[in-house]
């Protein structure tokens, strides 16, 4: 059986005592196994990151945005063979696999600009014959951690800004669909990148607070589960680290009476069912506006769910495979199951589907409910599963608080076609990303992902000009050349005593 490896600074590595399976979510079979690291593994990766940073560091910045360029046109190059390999161990269908890698990708692009990103601030006579000027300098090592649901896109959201800034990053994948993260390193270091400046660990919870606690880690970036995002936030903190931790969410969709239905219905279907819902901006809740728009929208959605194709991931025609584990799938079925407890009507149910020829694959079929309310377990909590729930608001006012005052805070959307609504709600609505006609709102690479509330933990989003902050630390130095005269003595520092 394959073993996948830690990839340090000098190639691949099996090494292990312990092993994690790895499952193909389409046949439910286990296909491969992936080493379960300890602490020694991390310190071989500090080591051999501590040994290269210093030298990378000062490598000029065109130099290191050649080195993006590079590996954007390998990943560019090898698209086929990472989709196929992500699909295999994720599940999720191959057009979704290539986004994911593509968004990954475009954040790398932002990053070939790091000569004018890294750029500090001058002022000139800021005293006489004083300036003063700032520069952003690496951190040093810092560390990734992701999830299974992007293991191509996160881990690239990460390592891009680090590795420009001339950081090295250790990255630590999830477990659950290691093989893509290796092959990543494969290409870095092809495109020119030095050993030891991006390497993969895997690991469980040993693995996870080894980074946490290791003095010599000074940055780390966390996606996951809000509760475990808490934890890696205050952890990290309380080590002296910088920390940023993305959580969950439950993103909302509002539908105004006066929206195109059609539209709405086929966003809501992708946005809600699209890689099987497992996304942390899926819209899992609707909110129509009045009871007139409700019944509209579900009269449409109803049939268009219902044509929705499951499949295997190499099915070019589904528009969703399977989800990750056998254990996930069962979480989801349960939260279906509390769903009816609670009293929510259950209008598809799901449960129970199975494709011919792939009985034992991890496959749940597209659900929704509607009169769903907020005291409802199923609605506070994320499902992260293809389960759409309906919750009818009253109007605009009651539409708007719903998303405000859920826990979490990550995406939001308004359906609309009135200016002046739309305005007002982004303007108000406590949530971290908002679309608008846009049912997933994720900021294009130049600019920042990051949620509010429980989505997320720490000051600084992910990626943009703020991932480029994150990884980096603003030195600023004041300096005066004195030319021997008695002129100068007009700037003054203020002193004790």
């Amino acid at each position: 059986m394959k073993t996948i490896p830690h990839y340090f600074g000098t190639g691949t590595a099996a090494e292990a005592a312990r092993f994690g399976d790895v499952f193909d979510p389409n046949s439910g079979s286990i296909q491969a196994r992936v080493v379960l690291g300890t602490a020694a593994d991390l310190d071989k990766a500090v080591a051999a990151a501590a040994a290269a940073q210093p030298a990378w560091a000062t490598t000029n910045p065109q130099r290191r945005a050649r080195v993006m360029f590079r590996f954007k046109e390998l990943i560019e190059a090898n698209m086929e063979e990472l989709a196929r390999l992500l699909s295999s161990e994720h599940g999720k269908v191959i057009a979704d696999s290539k986004g994911d890698i593509q968004r990954g990708l475009e954040v790398i692009e932002f990053c070939a600009g790091a000569p004018h990103l890294m750029k500090g601030e001058f002022s000139i006579g800021a005293g006489p014959g004083i300036d003063v000027y700032s520069m952003r300098q690496p951190i040093g090592i810092a560390a990734g951690i992701t999830p299974f649901n992007f293991p191509a896109m996160i881990p690239l959201w990460m390592c891009g800004p680090a590795i420009v800034t001339g950081n090295a990053f250790i990255l630590k994948p999830s477990e659950r669909d290691p093989s893509v993260p290796v092959r990543i390193a494969e290409l870095w270091k092809e495109a020119g990148l030095p050993d030891g400046i991006f390497q993969v660990v895997h690991g469980d919870k040993e693995m996870v607070d080894a980074i946490l606690d290791h003095p010599a880690i000074g940055a780390i970036s966390f996606v996951g589960s809000s509760d475990i995002a808490h934890y890696v936030y205050n952890r990290g903190v309380a080590a002296g680290k910088r920390v940023q931790a993305m959580g969950g969410a439950k993103n909302h969709g509002i539908v105004m009476p006066d929206a195109d239905m059609d539209q709405v219905v086929a966003d809501l279907c992708g946005a809600a069912f699209g890689s099987a819902g497992e996304r942390c901006m899926a819209l899992p809740v609707v909110v129509p506006v009045g009871d007139d728009t409700a019944d509209k929208l579900r009269a449409k959605l109803i049939p268009a769910i219902e044509a929705l194709r499951v499949g295997v991931s190499t099915d070019k025609d589904a528009h969703y495979g399977p989800v990750v584990t056998a254990a996930h799938k069962a979480k989801i079925e349960n939260y279906i199951q509390m769903g009816v407890d609670e009293g929510a009507e259950l209008v598809i149910d799901g449960r129970g589907f199975k494709l011919q020829g792939h009985e034992d694959g991890f496959f749940v079929g597209p659900t929704l409910f509607d009169r769903v309310t907020t005291e409802m377990r199923t609605y506070q909590e994320e499902i992260f599963g293809p389960v759409l729930q309906m919750v009818r608001a009253k109007n605009f006012e009651e539409a708007l608080a719903l998303p405000s005052q859920h826990q979490y805070g990550n995406g939001v959307a308004i359906f609309t076609r009135n200016g002046h609504a739309a305005r007002e709600f982004a303007a108000r609505v406590n949530v971290g990303m908002v679309g608008i006609n846009v049912p997933i709102p994720v900021p294009v690479a130049y600019h920042s992902f990051g949620g509010w509330k429980r989505s997320a933990f720490g000051d600084v989003n992910q990626h943009g000009v703020e991932g480029i902050r994150f990884y980096t630390k603003v030195k600023t130095v004041t300096q005066r050349w004195p030319d021997g005269g008695a002129g100068d003595s007009a700037f003054v520092i203020p002193t004790m005593g």
